[in-house]
């Protein structure tokens, strides 16, 4: 698969590139694959430290509140019950780890069937490599205009470029992200995917 690569001013360099097949044009793309992998992603971006006093952590005196009969209502022990306020919660939330394994081909395959579906979709666009002498969000929006880029727009580069990341980030629902950290979340996320050529390389590398 070949496309074209434009310049940031929107232009086509006159250039053209070849995407290897077997990353982004795979024969038959695995949703499951993918769907374990995002499954993954998201799982792994909790922290599992949610936490509520059971009865037995409340602070409170463990006295009987009220004789055991004659009172015409429930029997109650203590104070500690989940049914006064201020009690301690019945089931409530205990810390808890949500990561889960899985397998680097599994991970892989996911994130090349994301690429071939974007591919497809003539959703990823090729830019020569740049660099941003000043942080600018101006001209992240300028470019994003002359390559008529929608919004939801990942910028996957080779190499950090601090200036261009810190242009980017004020621009709403942007992302930069580098090459080697591409994972199956951000592309499914992505409306489009903006590629520089270096990055194209270690891609291929990553996931041959």
């Amino acid at each position: 698969m070949e496309i074209p690569i434009y310049k940031i001013s929107g232009e086509e360099t006159g250039k053209k590139i070849k995407l290897d097949d077997a990353v982004f044009n795979i024969e038959q793309p695995n949703d499951h694959a993918i769907y374990l992998d995002v499954k993954q992603y998201l799982m792994h971006q909790r922290q599992g430290t949610h936490k509520s006093k059971e009865r037995a952590e409340v602070n409170y005196s463990t006295r009987k509140i009220k004789k055991q009969k004659g009172t015409g209502t429930a029997r109650a022990g203590s104070i500690k019950s989940p049914i006064f306020v201020g009690g301690g919660r019945a089931f409530g939330p205990t810390p808890k780890v949500y990561h889960i394994k899985l397998n680097k081909r599994v991970k892989q395959l996911a994130r090349k069937s994301a690429l071939s579906y974007k591919a497809k979709e003539n959703k990823i666009v090729v830019v020569e490599d740049f660099k941003f002498d000043n942080p600018k969000t101006k001209e992240v929006v300028n470019m994003m205009d002359a390559l008529k880029l929608e919004n939801k727009v990942v910028f996957v580069i080779h190499q950090p470029e601090t200036n261009f990341s810190l242009s980017a980030r004020n621009v709403p629902r942007t992302e930069v992200i580098l090459a080697n950290n591409l994972n199956t979340y951000t592309i499914m996320n992505a409306k489009q995917i903006v590629l520089t050529e270096s990055s194209i390389a270690t891609i291929e590398q990553i996931l041959k």
